[in-house]
């Protein structure tokens, strides 16, 4: 889906620890209602890059642009009205229950002191089910799986219902089931979505549009399509592919180990 107002643009970024050059005058853009995905091999700076538009680092050189507006200007209270975020890795050692912690997304929503109402409890319990954690609900966070944990976090940012959603790997530690569910989930949704990507394949399912990193710098853009050949991943992944389609017009992605 393109044709919409543009939501975020990234220009010319740069981001470098001491002389490691990580991102490298990377940009995008992303316009409104698209599922714009962000691909590359593991060290590209795929989650760098998301990062720093998320304002976890701050780069060196480039402008971020959000709505017409200098993200960097925006206050945190601001950027979680607009943006909710999945990150890798959350470290959560709080001993919320499930529902608590998806409820968190709600308060963006809230002045301050303002308590949950029926309605937000509501959405809470709706997004629970639909992340298959409604059973589950009262249950201590930190007595979950890995994968539990993540359908916690991405219902958390659901319920945020903010515009535009900012996702590092969002299938991290999911089943197939779970993450073919929880990709329809988002896509069903008809957000503005960034999502860094491992999976080419599922990439190719869900992707309005790609962007591709390789050694920090924009190496490839467009469509699934129009990015996804062998040749392309070839040289970007180092590995012998093949593309074809399957009974439904979908294409798949096909792997060789060149032995």
């Amino acid at each position: 889906m393109t044709g919409g107002r543009k939501m975020l643009q990234v220009e010319n970024l740069s981001f470098k620890i001491k002389e490691k050059k990580i991102l490298v005058q990377a940009g995008f853009q992303v316009h409104e209602g698209e599922f714009v995905g962000i691909i590359g091999p593991n060290g590209s700076g795929k989650s760098t890059l998301l990062k720093n538009v998320y304002k976890v680092l701050k780069p060196q050189e480039g402008k971020i642009m959000f709505m017409n507006r200098d993200l960097l200007t925006m206050s945190n209270r601001e950027m979680a009205q607009q943006l909710a975020v999945v990150i890798q890795e959350q470290e959560a050692s709080f001993d919320f229950t499930v529902e608590e912690v998806v409820m968190m997304g709600r308060h963006a929503k809230k002045k301050m002191m303002e308590s949950e109402n029926e309605a937000d409890r509501e959405i809470v319990h709706q997004t629970l089910r639909a992340t298959g954690l409604y059973e589950i609900r009262e249950q201590s966070f930190i007595t979950l799986s890995g994968g539990e944990k993540q359908r916690a976090f991405i219902a958390r940012a659901l319920v945020q219902d903010t515009p535009c959603l900012l996702l590092d790997e969002p299938t991290n530690h999911l089943d197939i089931k779970y993450q073919l569910e929880l990709m329809n989930l988002v896509k069903a949704q008809k957000k503005t979505v960034v999502a860094v990507i491992h999976d080419l394949n599922i990439a190719s399912m869900y992707c309005d549009r790609l962007y591709a990193l390789k050694e920090g710098k924009i190496v490839a853009s467009g469509t699934p399509k129009q990015v996804l050949t062998p040749e392309f991943i070839k040289e970007v992944y180092e590995v012998e592919a093949e593309i074809v389609d399957d009974t439904r017009g979908q294409s798949r992605i096909l792997f060789y180990s060149g032995k």
